[in-house]
C-alpha cells in the first residue's frame, strides 16, 4: 500500500519530480527516462510505470529549456522500439509456459486476454493502437510474441507506434505544458491523462468480466 501511494504521489507531481532529477542528476536524467520508457514498454512485469503522463511532463519541462527537445524525442522513440522488440522475444520465449501453467506471480493472465481481445478485433494494427493504451501498451508485444507475428511486420508496426505515441505526448507537453491553465492545474491534466488512457482498457475488462458473467462467447 505505502508503495502503491509513493508511485501515485509521483505520477500526480511528475513535474516536480522531473525538475528535481534534472537538478539532481543532470544528464543522467535523460537515461533515466530511456529506462522507464523501455520498461514501461519492455517489461511485462512493469506496467504500472506511468507512460502517456510522464512523456507530457517531460515535454513541459524540456519546454522551458531544461532538457532538448530533440535528442530527447529521439531517445524516446528508441527506447519505446528496443522495449518492444524485447517484450515481442520474451513473449516468443516464455509466452507459451505462462499459458500452460497455472497461475503466475509475475504474469497477470487477464492482462494477456484484454490484449488478445484487441488483437481479435484490430489485428497487427493493435501493436499501434495499443501504445495509447496502458496495459495493452505493456502486452501487445508480448503476445505478439507469443502468436510469432512475423517480426518485419511486427517491427513496422511498432515503430510507427513509437513515433507517433511519444511524438503526440512529448511534443504535446512541449507546446501545451506550461501553458497558465495547465501549470495552475498541472496535477489535474495528468489526472485526465491517466484516466482518458486507461479508460479503453478498463472497458475491454468490464467487458470480458459482463460476457464471462453471462456466459456468453
Amino acid at each position: 500500500m505505502e508503495l502503491l501511494t509513493t508511485l501515485i504521489g509521483m505520477m500526480m507531481h511528475l513535474d516536480q519530480h522531473l525538475h528535481t532529477l534534472t537538478t539532481e542528476y543532470g544528464v543522467w536524467v535523460y537515461a533515466i527516462l530511456f529506462l522507464i520508457i523501455f520498461a514501461e514498454t519492455g517489461l511485462v512485469v512493469t506496467p504500472f510505470l506511468p507512460g502517456d503522463s510522464l512523456l507530457f511532463a517531460t515535454g513541459a519541462i524540456a519546454a522551458i529549456g531544461t532538457l532538448e527537445i530533440v535528442p530527447l524525442f529521439a531517445l524516446l522513440v528508441i527506447a519505446a522500439m528496443l522495449g518492444n522488440i524485447s517484450n515481442y522475444h520474451i513473449g516468443a520465449r516464455v509466452g507459451p509456459k505462462v499459458f500452460n501453467s497455472g497461475k503466475s506471480r509475475l504474469f497477470n493472465k487477464e492482462y494477456i486476454t484484454i490484449t488478445q481481445r484487441y488483437y481479435t478485433r484490430y489485428g497487427a494494427k493493435t501493436v499501434v493502437i495499443g501504445r495509447f493504451l496502458p496495459i495493452v501498451r505493456t502486452f501487445a508485444p508480448f503476445v505478439a510474441g507469443i502468436g510469432k507475428m512475423d517480426m518485419k511486420q511486427f517491427a513496422k508496426y511498432s515503430t510507427l507506434g513509437a513515433f507517433l505515441w511519444v511524438g503526440l505526448f512529448l511534443v504535446g507537453g512541449y507546446f501545451f505544458g506550461n501553458m497558465e491553465v495547465v501549470k495552475k492545474n498541472f496535477s489535474m491534466v495528468i489526472i485526465a491523462i491517466i484516466i482518458v488512457s486507461i479508460l479503453p482498457a478498463v472497458i475491454e475488462f468490464a467487458r470480458h468480466h459482463y460476457l464471462k458473467w453471462n456466459n456468453k462467447p
